[in-house]
């Protein structure tokens, strides 16, 4: 990629002609012309992954109509793997088309499919185009996956990881992971000293959706994790329970060296302005007070109660920072904090509520006004 622009529009015209040239170097009889003139005649109004469907689509006219043929020869345009994890949407944003080719047009040949996810993995990302086949045959993908464990290659490491994501965004669930997470959670411990800070992340993120549902089972893995593991298993803990300390579990809070029954107060909080408009900042300023006899380790959070379109709140949790108390200690914060319009949030006017929470307990706050 390189001039910005939205995302969806990468997936047109423009990279069914990249596609088609790529396959008629290795195809000689790809129909280029008529395979660019379908994604041509169809994508303009599509968004992201209908475009990508088009194009998929128009690949699987145009290739030989037995399916281990055709992705037979999408193996041979792929080229040679990524050599790192940076340029992977940058790079190899254009092999989109080809994972969702294998998702759609694959499910009735598993291990030619299977075999093409191992080589598309290192090149873009499989972890949508795996799970129809985690669904239809698990115990036959789950063999081949946990032979992917000890690979080489850190894309297919993370793969394993990320692929078999319970609560994947934009993948949907895996049911017999959230019914049943123990035979995932037997792949991530075999993870979880791996070399690779980028698969590293996806296990933190894979158990972070298993909390959602087996928590106790995550806790009591990630207590171990922490006791006993490596400073970078440690730095998986942290991240794995993110979620968990937001919603203030003690045993979470616990795991990480904070007490969840700090004696610590709140004091003197003040904001302004009381009255924000959209797209300024919300300046805030408290104190806070170890009314402990030992150290405190703490971890301060603040709360902000967004407005919903149907007059009720939602509150949201932000990090703010991590601080040790002494005894008897005073410690001032202060954070400005923009309130700006972006993609993920739509804003509405009215009551909003700022709110300070330490080791997962809410210790005060106040209301401001946000006017759009």
């Amino acid at each position: 990629m390189s001039d910005w622009k939205p995302f969806k529009l990468y997936y047109g015209t423009e990279l069914a002609e990249l596609l088609g040239g790529k396959i008629s170097a290795v195809y000689p009889q790809f129909p280029h012309s008529e395979f660019v003139k379908y994604v041509d005649e169809r994508v303009e109004p599509l968004e992201l992954k209908a475009r990508v469907a088009v194009i998929a689509e128009g690949l699987r006219q145009s290739l030989p109509a037995d399916y281990p043929e055709a992705v037979n020869i999408l193996r041979q345009t792929l080229g040679p793997p990524l050599s790192s994890t940076e340029g992977m949407f940058n790079e190899g944003y254009y092999w989109m088309p080809v994972a969702y080719f294998v998702e759609k047009y694959g499910l009735d040949h598993l291990s030619e499919s299977l075999d093409a996810i191992y080589e598309i993995t290192q090149r873009f990302t499989s972890e949508f185009a795996i799970r129809p086949f985690l669904k239809q045959y698990p115990e036959e993908t789950l063999a081949t996956v946990r032979g992917w464990v000890k690979d080489h290659s850190e894309h297919v490491r993370r793969l394993v990881s990320e692929g078999l994501r319970p609560r994947l965004p934009w993948g949907g669930y895996l049911e017999m992971f959230i019914q049943n997470p123990d035979p995932l959670l037997e792949i991530l411990t075999q993870l979880k000293n791996d070399p690779s800070p980028y698969v590293r992340k996806s296990v933190a993120n894979n158990l972070n959706d298993i909390a959602k549902d087996h928590s106790g089972k995550v806790l009591a893995l990630l207590g171990d994790w922490q006791q006993n593991g490596s400073e970078e298993t440690r730095w998986i803990v942290r991240h794995a329970l993110r979620s968990l300390i937001k919603k203030g579990d003690p045993v979470a809070l616990r795991i990480l060296g904070y007490r969840s029954n700090a004696d610590v107060a709140l004091e003197n909080l003040s904001l302004s302005p009381e009255k924000l408009p959209l797209g300024e900042a919300l300046s805030f300023n408290f104190i806070l007070v170890n009314n402990d006899s030992t150290e405190n380790n703490l971890m301060i959070d603040f709360l902000i109660h967004f407005m919903k379109a149907n007059g009720k709140t939602q509150p949201k949790v932000f990090k703010l920072t991590t601080r040790s108390i002494s005894p008897g200690e005073k410690i001032e914060i202060s954070k400005k904090f923009p309130i700006k319009p972006v993609t993920t949030r739509k804003y509405y006017p009215g009551n909003h509520r700022l709110e300070i929470q330490v080791n997962g307990r809410i210790l005060g706050g106040q209301d401001f006004e946000l006017l759009t």
